[in-house]
C-alpha cells in the first residue's frame, strides 16, 4: 500500500484517472488497489459520472464493497443508482451488516424491501435483525459478526477456527466466551491466545468480569464506556445472551455524529450543519429558534425601554449596553459549552454536580473581580462621569458574570434532569437571557446611584 504526500497523491491521482481515460484496466486495477479504501474512496468521489461507469467495471462487487460502506449516504445514494441491480445486490452481500442496515435504514421502504428480497436469505434476515432496533441504541449500530467460543474449547482448537473465520468478522481482538445457552461468560484477547500454551482450555485464561450493555443502551453510553474502558470492542446482549458487539470504527462515527449534533444544539442550528442540506431546509431548521430568539429579544428591548428615563439623564450609560450583553453573553456560553462537554464524556455525575457548580460560581466570581477592576481604572480616562460611572459599571458587570456563569452550567444540568439533550440549552438562548438579566442589574444599579453620577 503506497504513502502518499499532497504533491506525490495529486500526481498518483491523475495516473489513475489516466488509466480511466485510456480505459486501462490491467493498469487501472494495479494503481488503484495500492491505495488504501479511503483514498480509493476519494478517487470515486472526483470522478465523472463517465469515468465512475468504468470504474464499476473495472472493479469487483466485493471489492467495491470496501469502499462503498464508508461513503457519506448522500453519495452512496447517488452511485448505488448508476450501479446495474445486480452488482449492487452483489456488492451489498460482501458489506458488514451493521453498515448495510445503517444504509437501508435511510432508504425509503420499497427500495428497502426490493434489495430485501434479492439479497441471501440468511443475510438478509441479520440485517432486518438490525432494523428492528432503535435508532442511536446499542443494537443498531452493533455488528452480528463476531467470533464466539465454548469455554471448553482449548486455545489450538480456538487458533484454527480464527484461521478460517477471521476474515468473515469484524474483529477478532477479542473472542467473546458463550455457554450452551449463549449467555455471555467471559472474554479472551487474541493477545492471551497467542502467549497460552496450545493444550491449555478457554476457561482458564479468560477473563470473568465482562463489561457488556444492552440492545437498548443509547449509544452515548456506549462511547462513553469504551472511551473509560480504552475497548477495542464491547459485547451486546439481550437478556444476558450475546447477541453482537460494538466497534471501535463505529464509536468513532458515533463520537463524530453526537458532536455535530451537540454543536448544532449549542449554535441553534441544529439539523442545517451539513452542508448537502439545501438552503430551504436549512432556514427551516433554524427559524423556530430565530423565533423564539427574537421574542426574547422583544424582552431585552422592553428592559431597555423601561429604563428610559435613566437613560435620557446619563446618556453615556447607553455606551456599556454592549459591554454588559456581550459579556454576559459569552460567559454563559463558556460555561455551557463546559457543562455540556461534561455531560456528553460522563466526567459530570451526580455527586460531582456540587463541586462543578461551585467551581463555576468561582470562576464567574474571579472574572467579575478582574473585568470590574479594569473597567474602574480604564472608564474615568475615556469618559466623564469619573469613579461613580466607572463603579457602577465596574459593579454591574461582577453581578452580570456572577449570575451569567450560574445560568450557563445549571440550565443544561435542569434540561438533563428533564430526561431532554442538554445541548438543547443553546447557546443563543442562554445568552438572551444572560442578557435581559445583565441589563437589569446595570440598569438598577444606575438608576439607584443616578443622583451621584455627574451630568
Amino acid at each position: 500500500m503506497v504513502k502518499l504526500d499532497q504533491q506525490n497523491r495529486e500526481t498518483y491521482t491523475k495516473q489513475i484517472i489516466q488509466t480511466l481515460i485510456d480505459q486501462n484496466m490491467n493498469d487501472f486495477r494495479e494503481l488503484f488497489f495500492e491505495l488504501h479504501p479511503t483514498d480509493q474512496k476519494d478517487i470515486l468521489n472526483i470522478a465523472t459520472k463517465k469515468q465512475r461507469g468504468i470504474i464499476y467495471k473495472f472493479v469487483k462487487p466485493e471489492e467495491f464493497a470496501d469502499i462503498f460502506q464508508d461513503l457519506e449516504f448522500p453519495k452512496q445514494k447517488l452511485y448505488i443508482a448508476e450501479l446495474q441491480q445486480n452488482y449492487a445486490i452483489d456488492m451489498i452481500n460482501h458489506m458488514p451488516y451493521d453498515d448495510i442496515a445503517d444504509f437501508f435504514a435511510q432508504l425509503p421502504e420499497s427500495t428497502k424491501e426490493l434489495y430485501l428480497s434479492k439479497m441471501d436469505s440468511a443475510e438478509a434476515e441479520e440485517v432486518v435483525q438490525l432494523l428492528k432496533y432503535d435508532d442511536q441504541t446499542a443494537g443498531a449500530i452493533m455488528t452480528t459478526e463476531y467470533i464466539s467460543v465454548s469455554s471448553s474449547d482449548t486455545v489450538a482448537n480456538v487458533m484454527g477456527r480464527l484461521r478460517v473465520e477471521a476474515p468473515e468478522a469484524e474483529t477478532i481482538y477479542y473472542l467473546y466466551v458463550v455457554d450452551e445457552q449463549l449467555k455471555l461468560v467471559g472474554v479472551v484477547s487474541l493477545r492471551d491466545l497467542i502467549v497460552a500454551n496450545l493444550e491449555q482450555k478457554i476457561d482458564e485464561i479468560m477473563l470473568t468480569r465482562v463489561r457488556a450493555v444492552e440492545t437498548h443502551t443509547d449509544q452515548e453510553e456506549v462511547a462513553r464506556i469504551m472511551r473509560k474502558y480504552d475497548f477495542l470492542a464491547v459485547p451486546v446482549t439481550a437478556q444476558g445472551k450475546l447477541v453482537g458487539i460494538v466497534t471501535v470504527d463505529d464509536i468513532m462515527d458515533v463520537v463524530e455524529e453526537e458532536t455535530e449534533e451537540d454543536f448544532g444544539e449549542i449554535s441553534a442550528v441544529r439539523g442545517s450543519i451539513d452542508t448537502n442540506v439545501s438552503w430551504f431546509s436549512a432556514g427551516l431548521k433554524r427559524s423556530p429558534w430565530i423565533i423564539i430568539l427574537m421574542f426574547l429579544g422583544l424582552v431585552t428591548a422592553e428592559v431597555i425601554g423601561g429604563f428610559e428615563d435613566t437613560l435620557a439623564e446619563v446618556i453615556v450609560l447607553a455606551a456599556f449596553i454592549p459591554l454588559i450583553m456581550d459579556s454576559a453573553g459569552n460567559t454563559g456560553t463558556q460555561a455551557l459549552a463546559v457543562v455540556v462537554r461534561g455531560l456528553a464524556v460522563g466526567s459530570i455525575e451526580k455527586k460531582s454536580i456540587g463541586k462543578m457548580l461551585r467551581r463555576e460560581f468561582g470562576t464567574g466570581i474571579m472574572l467579575g473581580v478582574v473585568s470590574a477592576i479594569t473597567l474602574i481604572i480604564v472608564i474615568p480616562f475615556l469618559y466623564e462621569g469619573g469613579i461613580i460611572l466607572a463603579g457602577i459599571v465596574g459593579v454591574s458587570l461582577f453581578f452580570t458574570l456572577s449570575f451569567s456563569t450560574m445560568v450557563g452550567a445549571t440550565v443544561p444540568l435542569i434540561i438533563k434532569k428533564l430526561k431532554i439533550d442538554p445541548a438543547i440549552a443553546s447557546g443563543p438562548f442562554i445568552t438572551t437571557i444572560n442578557d435581559i438579566m445583565g441589563l437589569l442589574i446595570y440598569f438598577t444599579i444606575a438608576t439607584a446611584l443616578l443622583d451621584y453620577i455627574p451630568q
